[in-house]
C-alpha cells in the first residue's frame, strides 16, 4: 500500500510499505477514505524528529471502511464505516474504567514513561503505524473505533478522531461559568472548535486570538470576537481591559510548543534539531525547549480564580512558569491528551443534526490526494493559501 512516511526534518514522502495484517484477535483492518493532517503532526515535521526513524508512517486522524476483523472482534463487521480515535485504548483496564482512555494501562508505553499508545506518533507513544495511508491496522478494535452512519460526507464525522473531542475536553476543562467569558489562544483547527464548542456550551463571550487573517475570519463567521495578536502590544492587558478589568473567566491554550513570538524557545528547538537523535531526545526530555509565550500570556490574562485549559502539545520537561503569580492569583490549570471516547457520545448527536451546530462543514480548506501530502504539510506549516485544515484522500 501507499503511505506517508517520515524521512527527516521537513521531509515526508509517500512510499510503498507493507500492507497491514491482523496480528491479534482484537485487531481490525480499515481501508482509509479520509485522513487529516493535525497541527501536532507539524511538531513531528519540525521538532520531534529525534523520536522518529525514517520510514515511520504518520497520521492519527483517519476514518474509513472496515475490511477485516480478528476473531475477538464482535462489535464490528466488514463494511462498517468507522472513525478511529488517535489514542489506542482497551476500554476495560483500571484507567479506562474511569474514562481516562489516554492513560490506558494496557497500551501505556511504560518504557518511555508515557500514557496510552498513539497512532503515528513517535517512539514515545509506541511507534504505531499511522493513518495517513491506504489501510490501517487498528488494535483493540472491540473498543476503539467509532461506528458512524453510512450517510453524509466524511468531514461530517472525521473530526471525531481527534480535534473535535480534543476541543470539547478543553472547553469542559476550562469550566467557563454559564454567561461567562472564554478566551481561546490560537485559531487553528482545535482552536476553531474550542471557540464554537465554548459558545455551544454556554459561554456568553468567546474571544479568539491569532495572527493569521484567514483563521480570524473563519472564527468571526461563527460569532467569535477576534483579536489580531500582531496588532497588540500587551495581549494579557488587552484581554483584562476587555473583560471588566478582571480578565476572562477561562482561557484555552490551543497553540502549544511552537508558538510565534518566542525567539529563545525557537533557538532551543533549533539547537536540539542539530544534535544527534540520542542527544536531542535527552535535551528535549531534560531541558525546557517549548516556546511558552502563549502559555504565559494565558496565565497572565485569566482572571483571579480562573482556569487555564491546555490543549496545545508541549514537550519540555523543565519549562519555567510564573508559579508565584499562579499561586497568588489562585489559577487552576488542566491539561492532557484527550480521552476521545469519553466525549464522543455527547458530540455525535450534534454531528447528526442537519443544522450543523458546531460548523464541522466549515473547517476543511483543502482536500488533496495522499500523493500530495508532502506539499500539504509544507503549505499547512507555512500557513499558505489560506490553509486552516487539510484532509487527504488515499
Amino acid at each position: 500500500m501507499r503511505a506517508l512516511t517520515w524521512q527527516g526534518k521537513r521531509d515526508v514522502r509517500v512510499e510503498e510499505v507493507p500492507d497491514p495484517r491482523i496480528e491479534e484477535p482484537t485487531d481490525a483492518i480499515v481501508r482509509i477514505t479520509s485522513t487529516a493532517i493535525c497541527g501536532s503532526d507539524l511538531h513531528l515535521y519540525e521538532v520531534l524528529g529525534p523520536y522518529l526513524k525514517p520510514g515511520d508512517v504518520l497520521g492519527h486522524e483517519p476514518m474509513g471502511i472496515v475490511e477485516e476483523v480478528g476473531s475477538g472482534v464482535t462489535r464490528l463487521k466488514p463494511g462498517d464505516r468507522v472513525v478511529v480515535p488517535f489514542n489506542i485504548a482497551c476500554g476495560s483496564c483500571w484507567m479506562c474504567s474511569r474514562q481516562l482512555y489516554a492513560q490506558c494501562e494496557t497500551t501505556q508505553v511504560t518504557a518511555e514513561g508515557k500514557g496510552a499508545a498513539l497512532f503515528g506518533y513517535t517512539s514515545l507513544y509506541g511507534s504505531v503505524p499511522g493513518g495517513q495511508a491506504e489501510y490501517l491496522r487498528v488494535p483493540h478494535a472491540e473498543f476503539g473505533p467509532i461506528t458512524v452512519p453510512q450517510t453524509g460526507p466524511d468531514e461530517q464525522w472525521l473530526y471525531l478522531s481527534d480535534i473535535l473531542p480534543t476541543a470539547w475536553q478543553a472547553v469542559k476543562y476550562a469550566d467557563t461559568p454559564r454567561g461567562g467569558t472564554l478566551a481561546v489562544f490560537g485559531l487553528g483547527p482545535v482552536g476553531q472548535f474550542c471557540a464554537r464548542v465554548g459558545r455551544h456550551l454556554g459561554a456568553e463571550r468567546v474571544i479568539g486570538l491569532d495572527v493569521v487573517p484567514e483563521r480570524l475570519e473563519m472564527a468571526r463567521r461563527h460569532g467569535v470576537e477576534v483579536l489580531d495578536v500582531s496588532q497588540l502590544d500587551d495581549v494579557p492587558g488587552t484581554l483584562i481591559d476587555l473583560v471588566d478589568g478582571r480578565g476572562p473567566d477561562a482561557v484555552i491554550d490551543a497553540v502549544g510548543m511552537e508558538a510565534h513570538g518566542a525567539p529563545l524557545g525557537k533557538i532551543a528547538q533549533t539547537a536540539a534539531g542539530l544534535l544527534p537523535d540520542k542527544l536531542a531526545g535527552q535535551m528535549i526530555d531534560k531541558v525546557g525547549v517549548d516556546r511558552l509565550v502563549v502559555l504565559k500570556a494565558a496565565l497572565k490574562a485569566v482572571r483571579r480564580g480562573g482556569t487555564v485549559s491546555i490543549s496545545g502539545v508541549y514537550g519540555g520537561e523543565v519549562d519555567p512558569l510564573p508559579l508565584m503569580e499562579m499561586f497568588d492569583r489562585g489559577i487552576q490549570v488542566r491539561m492532557g491528551q484527550c480521552h476521545v471516547r469519553r466525549w464522543t457520545d455527547e458530540i455525535i448527536p450534534l454531528l447528526a443534526d442537519d443544522s450543523d451546530p458546531l460548523g464541522v462543514t466549515d473547517l476543511r480548506t483543502h482536500r488533496m490526494p495522499l500523493a500530495q501530502a508532502p506539499q500539504a504539510y509544507e503549505m499547512f506549516q507555512r500557513k499558505e493559501d489560506g490553509c486552516v485544515k487539510v484532509v487527504l484522500a488515499p
